[in-house]
């Protein structure tokens, strides 16, 4: 199944002074859904904030609220991000010994329920609750800080991912490192949802920003051309017509 591109901002790479102002300025650049990377410390070396930040800006936009959690123990706050305004929420694999748990907890909740992996954590995590899911996410850098660079070893776990889906109704997300240079590779890879911070948030307005989304979206599709052979079984080059028979 091919679904459309979708790009998530990360807000993590917002200016968190003018946070309002930036949710509006990426709402009208042209984000598709509005990722909330959630820290605490603990299961990753970081802290951002927590539900009362995401209930404070859910009025702003009508987008979709992507809400990752990077917390363990997840399971106790799924009900507070779920009230806060969350659409699809999104917990580790790593983070808890009752992943099938979790997820039937969150579509409980009457929300889209997503899985994260971490670079270091097998597809197989995931083999046995994929009938339970609405979204993949695999991180292409280590989870915590933003503004790292993106993990080439990845991408062959994205397409086995991609091939793990089949037809089942699961978007494929990345994050970690997303530009407009490995935005290609990553939707060749399979990935349809591509979340990006500081690439995004590159520029000081509305326009900058929809600059930004409209390069990554633009490379993000580039990546999905099939690659059309000629009749001497020669893959076509870029930007030019396959002699196709």
């Amino acid at each position: 199944m091919t679904r459309e591109i979708l790009i998530a901002p990360s807000i993590l790479a917002a200016d968190f002074a003018r946070l309002g102002e930036e949710i509006a300025a990426i709402d009208a650049a042209g984000a598709d859904w509005i990722h909330c990377d959630v820290m605490d410390g603990h299961f990753v070396p970081n802290i951002s904030y927590g539900a009362d930040v995401i209930k404070a800006i859910r009025p702003l936009t009508k987008k979709m609220f992507d809400v990752h959690l990077m917390i363990a123990p997840a399971d106790p706050y799924l009900e507070a991000f779920a009230k806060a305004g969350a659409d699809v929420i999104t917990v580790h694999a790593e983070a808890g010994v009752h992943l099938d748990r979790s997820l039937q907890a969150i579509r409980a909740l009457g929300k889209k329920a997503g899985v994260s992996l971490c670079p270091a954590t097998s597809e197989s995590a995931i083999e046995y609750v994929l009938d339970r899911l609405d979204l993949v996410l695999v991180m292409t850098v280590n989870p915590g800080f933003g503004g790292q660079s993106f993990l080439e070893s990845q991408l062959e776990k994205i397409r086995r991912i991609r091939s793990m889906i089949g037809d089942r109704p699961i978007r494929l997300e990345v994050d970690g490192g997303i530009t407009r240079d490995n935005a290609a590779a990553v939707a060749a890879a399979g990935a349809d949802t591509l979340v990006a911070g500081s690439a995004v948030f590159r520029g000081k307005s509305s326009a900058d920003y929809a600059a930004n989304i409209a390069a990554i979206r633009v490379a993000a599709e580039a990546g999905r051309v099939p690659k059309l052979q000629d009749i001497s079984g020669r893959p076509a080059r870029l930007g030019e017509t396959a002699l196709i028979r």
